[in-house]
């Protein structure tokens, strides 16, 4: 099929080149030159493992192309809109901009039978009124919601094989027959493969999203609140998420305690969903929603006491290793990182911070020049007076702590992810400390 995706960030540049790498023949478009510069030239502007790979082939393939024109979309059957959501300035709510404006640049290259579907993360209610829009534009298109499930890292293999497809379809049955039809086109590899598929309305697609961050962030969340509770009586949350996790009801996954979520989609998701309920009417029902927020954040003022702790009360002069800078390990994302937030707060008391990420350097130097950087872990570690591990990349977890402590000042470890092998560490020498840990 002919596609269009309309925003080339995170989201639209992995989809486009997944549906070219499945076949389709796929127009990227986006208002930043220097995006399409490099996605034409078969290169990507951020690190998603395996995303190259099928960039560069597709592109060759002549598969898919890339243009910041918008009458390039014309004559796609199908135009998928990827844009941002971004937090308001000063308010918890999602800002619809770039989704209002991509829709209004498109409707004027739309044609009869043409379907517009949505994949941004956006508060309920939203696709009814773009669906309006459409509707009134007198131009035969009609609108689907297809929300996105990606986890940062493994985005391309979510995209070619997702774990489940949801389908907003329009009300009018005859729309929503010819949506569905051309959507079951777009995606007949991962249906042919078994993935589930959920065929529902606007509003149950919109809300699937914010649901499933909702609940994800909440379990998060309720561990690390244990882990303040563990904390203050002695427990192992480690071994409390453990035991736990094996009611079936319940589940091991994501009950991780540590510094917490960050990162583009659940922090801004939660509180975007937060705002919606609260302009419906509602905002009892996700009040907690609030505390889930307080509790995450609480955690990273958690790693900074620890350390602070740790030093003798103070980190003035001293310097600290930081491992890590991206929210997640796969990735070289930054946005509201709670390890760049530990490294910043950390600089803001006075230590000399030395930080080291695989990915995230550049990213983190761009918008904290005045942390310092090293490339390579063994250059943090030199004469540290702390480490501080803030992103679980499998080089810092299976880090050699003899060889650590060889190149540290003093052997005081904050593990920030509750990923190192504590008892491994303290037998190295080194004063260990995790969240939730006696």
């Amino acid at each position: 099929m002919k596609l269009s995706v309309i925003g080339c960030g995170y989201l639209g540049a992995v989809h486009a080149a997944a549906m070219a790498e499945l076949g389709h023949d796929v127009i990227g478009i986006d208002v930043d030159q220097s995006r399409i510069d490099a996605l034409s030239a078969g290169k990507a502007p951020f690190f998603e493992p395996g995303l190259p790979d099928i960039l560069a082939s597709a592109t060759a393939s002549g598969r898919l192309r890339f243009s910041t024109r918008m009458e390039d979309a014309a004559g796609s059957r199908v135009h998928f809109i990827a844009v941002g959501t971004p937090q308001k300035r000063g308010s918890y709510a999602a800002d619809l901009t770039s989704v209002n404006g991509a829709l209004d640049a498109l409707i004027p290259f739309l044609n009869a039978g043409d379907l517009v579907v949505g994949k941004s993360t956006v508060p309920v209610g939203t696709a009814t009124n773009l669906a309006a829009a459409v509707a009134a534009s007198g131009t035969g298109a009609s609108l689907a919601w297809n929300p996105e499930f990606l986890r940062e890292g493994f985005a391309v293999k979510d995209t070619i094989s997702p774990d489940r497809l949801v389908y907003g379809l329009p009300p009018a049955e005859a729309e929503a027959v010819s949506a569905k039809a051309l959507l079951d086109a777009v995606y007949r590899s991962a249906l042919d493969a078994g993935t589930p598929l959920i065929v529902t309305d606007y509003a149950t697609s919109e809300l699937v999203k914010a649901s499933a961050n909702a609940f994800l962030a909440t379990k998060i969340s309720f561990i690390n609140a244990m882990a303040e509770i563990a904390e203050a009586t002695g427990a192992d949350v480690t071994q409390l998420a453990d035991a736990i996790g094996l009611d079936p009801r319940i589940g091991r996954r994501f009950l991780g305690a540590g510094v917490g979520f960050g990162g583009g989609c659940l922090p801004k998701d939660i509180r975007a969903f937060t705002a919606r309920a609260e302009e419906l009417g509602r905002g009892e029902s996700v009040a907690f929603l609030k505390e889930v927020d307080a509790i995450n954040l609480r955690r990273r003022q958690r790693v900074v006491d620890l350390t602070v702790e740790s030093l003798g009360g103070s980190v003035n002069g001293k310097k600290v290793a930081v491992l890590g800078l991206a929210f997640k390990p796969f990735s070289d994302d930054i946005r509201d990182s709670p390890a760049l937030d530990v490294a910043v707060q950390l600089r803001g008391l006075g230590a000399t911070v030395v930080a080291t990420d695989p990915h995230a350097i550049e990213n983190s130097r761009r918008i904290h020049p005045q942390l310092e950087y090293a490339v390579e872990p063994a250059d943090a570690l030199a004469n540290a007076d702390a480490v501080v591990l803030v992103t679980e990349w499998d080089q810092f977890r299976h880090m050699d702590p003899v060889w650590a402590g060889n190149l540290v000042r003093d052997r005081i470890v904050i593990d920030g992810r509750n990923c190192l092998d504590a008892p491994a560490w303290r037998a190295a020498g080194w004063t260990y400390r995790g969240l939730g840990k006696p």
